[in-house]
């Protein structure tokens, strides 16, 4: 079967919707998914019938409100379609009020406080703008998940917010620029998903992978990425057969799988797909996530999905490509053909910036994860200082705005906006910043610091508000204004004087940007427990709420489930630790210990003037690692003993970041150092050199 032919064919899309639905009830459904109007019942059983049928032609039995709760992964409960007839046989029914609304139980995800644990009930509500799908003998509907009292439990239903937030602010800007056509502003994402394949025999014997993702052990391999010969190289056979058939998959629940390539690390790999709505693209990221992991299991190998499964190795990110279009097909980030559009353009252009800037706390926020600590900053993603990367031509043309001075460029010109002189300038052509946690990049915005197991919906939920708060601030000025021209030249020189701070074009990785940084008054929030507690503070509050993206118990309970997720993980692992220390490393280095203490006293036996100088060296440093390794094994278990005492999740986070850590990082050490000594046939675990090469 062709591409086209099977592409979206499990997904209940418009094509679907148009061929099985009548005529009025398709109308209907479009105008609740174009303008987000009221879907009536009669409608609504309209559709559920028709899903229910094509389902059922799929091979599905069994229907689920498909969800995204704040646990960073999806969660669904299956029920079938099948209702007793009067002759005590079945029929399969699918009712509009199934459709629309579910009840699932929502006590065991978490609430960070918005509900009791004895509260059972929470409800999925239909997004009609993201397509149902069979997966399986299952028919999926994407849905929000809220309380009893109506607070927001998931992902999806603040990301959805935050989109209408965007599209009002952004609707009255173009209002003024007299687009009167233009019925809503719509944002995208592209979503560029870093991951390794591992094999799955080797995996089964790393306790640490198993439990935590990532390695908590392992001495580097003698090669590691130094060769630069495993970006864009050769695609190896094993890995080849599971990208084809990961993109078949993919492409059957009509998700845009475009790139695939070899990553600069060992096993490392990258999948992009072609960018789509907001709220879709995280539906698709989500799925993306779960597919490649099942599909990886079919092939005998494990995808780890981790920010930083190898310690000195590249670590996985996952870049947010973010632009804002019109339901008339106009990239607001893009550069337009006459005075007019550009003014437009640089408009929109200079929301972003002020955006970024006001709100550099909360996008850096968005991103915090135990996993993404071990990532960013680290000489291979992006630092945790966010800053704009805009290019040398752009940057020249904002500067001789601010200036109102001439433009350099190939006009020499004077950058007054909406005079019939501003020159047009076309896409950016400076050479790509990779190193840019924020990049313009021609028509979007590369928001780089996602960590690769990241749910898209935090940072795209945090951008669409920035963005939102910073249109209403321009439209608040603009409205009204007697010279609308003058009015946006002089709004957008204001905002390049009072946010130039934040657009950075050099290199991220240098430690003299880190400085910089500071004098710029840019926020340096290295970890989750520093970069959390802005959720809570007042200016982000007030903007979060004003818009209606999060209620005041909303914002309260992403900070405790955050936290409270941060020292979890952790503490798994701290935990982990400790258990393969003592069970398994220091026995092993142990008896390779005392091999060759009885080879050193064989061959003494033998002939006592032998020096044996190799064996007594090497005795010498495995039994000083052997001591170091017992004692910050015990010392790491007593430390998460008394923050078992602990209740407050604040002061739990800042004793991990500042006393676990650092004991985890001295228990590794001298278990890495361990490993390097230690002959392989008496190591009890895969070493990175087996784990990185082993998929051929």
């Amino acid at each position: 079967m062709m591409i086209p032919e099977y592409f979206g064919s499990m997904v209940f899309d418009d094509r679907v919707m148009k061929a099985r639905l009548s005529a009025d009830v398709y109308r209907s459904l479009r105008k609740t998914i174009d303008e987000g109007t009221k879907l009536d019942l009669s409608v609504a059983n309209a559709v559920a019938a028709a899903m229910k049928d094509w389902a059922v032609e799929k091979g599905a039995t069994h229907f689920t409100h498909w969800f995204q709760p704040m646990t960073g992964i999806t969660a669904e409960k299956h029920d079938s379609f099948i209702s007793p007839a009067p002759d005590g046989r079945v029929i399969l029914e699918f009712s509009g009020k199934e459709l629309i609304k579910g009840e699932p139980d929502a006590s065991s995800f978490p609430s960070g406080g918005l509900r009791a644990t004895f509260e059972a009930r929470g409800y999925t509500a239909w997004d009609p703008t993201s397509y149902a799908f069979v997966k399986g003998k299952t028919l999926y509907i994407p849905t929000a998940f809220c309380s009893y009292g109506g607070e927001a439990l998931d992902k999806k239903t603040p990301l959805l917010r935050s989109m209408e937030a965007l599209n009002r602010q952004a609707m009255r800007i173009l209002h003024l620029f007299g687009n009167e056509d233009v019925k809503c502003v719509r944002t995208s994402v592209g979503p560029e998903q870093e991951y390794f394949l591992v094999d799955a025999e080797l995996y089964k014997r790393r306790p640490d992978l198993i439990f935590t993702g990532r390695t908590l052990f392992g001495a580097r391999p003698p090669k590691g990425q130094e060769l630069d010969d495993h970006y864009f190289g050769t695609i190896k056979p094993r890995v080849a057969a599971y990208m084809e058939e990961l993109n078949q998959e993919l492409w059957k629940l009509g998700i845009l799988a475009k790139t695939e390539h070899n990553e600069v690390a060992p096993a490392q790999h990258e999948l992009a797909p072609i960018y789509t709505t907001t709220n879709l693209a995280t539906d698709h990221n989500q799925l993306t996530m779960e597919i490649m992991q099942t599909v990886a299991a079919r092939h005998g190998m494990v995808c780890l999905l981790h920010e930083k499964p190898f310690a000195g190795v590249n670590g996985s990110g996952k870049h947010n490509n973010w632009s804002m279009s019109t339901d008339t097909g106009v990239n607001l980030l893009s550069p337009g053909e006459t005075p007019h559009e550009n003014a437009q353009f640089l408009l929109f252009l200079c929301a972003v910036i002020q955006a970024v800037d006001d709100y550099q706390d909360l996008l850096r926020t968005a991103v915090a994860t135990a996993g993404n600590d071990h990532r960013l900053g680290a000489n291979e993603a992006p630092p945790a200082v966010v800053s704009i990367f805009l290019g040398d031509e752009l940057t020249a043309v904002l500067k001789s705005i601010e200036a109102d001075a001439p433009y350099q460029g190939t006009e020499r010109t004077r950058m007054k906006l909406g005079v019939p002189v501003l020159p047009r300038f076309l896409r950016d052509t400076t050479d790509r910043n990779r190193t840019s946690p924020f990049a313009f990049t021609g028509n979007k915005f590369e928001f780089r610091m996602l960590g690769s197991s990241n749910s898209i919906a935090c940072a795209n939920i945090m951008l669409n508000s920035a963005v939102a708060d910073t249109l209403r601030k321009f439209a608040d000025r603009l409205e009204g204004a007697e010279d609308f021209e003058g009015a946006i030249h002089a709004l957008i020189q204001d905002t390049l004087r009072d946010h130039k701070r934040i657009i950075f074009n050099g290199n991220g990785y240098d430690d003299a940007w880190l400085e910089e940084a500071e004098r710029r008054g840019l926020a340096n929030l290295r970890t989750t427990p520093d970069c959390v507690p802005c959720l809570l503070e007042q200016k982000n509050m007030d903007m979060l709420t004003g818009l209606k993206v999060y209620t005041k118990a909303e914002l309260e309970s992403r900070y405790e489930i955050t936290m409270e997720n941060y020292c979890k993980t952790v503490t798994i692992e701290a935990l982990t630790m400790v258990d393969m220390a003592r069970r398994d490393i220091l026995p092993a280095v142990e008896t390779y210990t005392s091999r060759v203490a009885a080879s050193a006293a064989a061959k003494k036996a033998a002939d006592p003037e032998l020096l044996c100088a190799y064996e007594k060296d090497l005795v010498r440093r495995l039994s000083g690692l052997t001591d170091r390794i017992a004692g910050q094994t015990e010392a790491l278990e007593r430390l998460m003993a008394e923050l078992q005492t602990e209740s407050d999740v604040t002061a739990t986070a800042c004793r991990i970041r500042d006393e676990v850590l650092p004991s985890m990082s001295a228990l590794r050490a001298a278990v890495d150092e361990a490993e390097t000594l230690t002959a392989s046939d008496c190591w009890p675990y895969p070493t990175y050199g087996d784990l990185l090469f082993s998929v051929r």
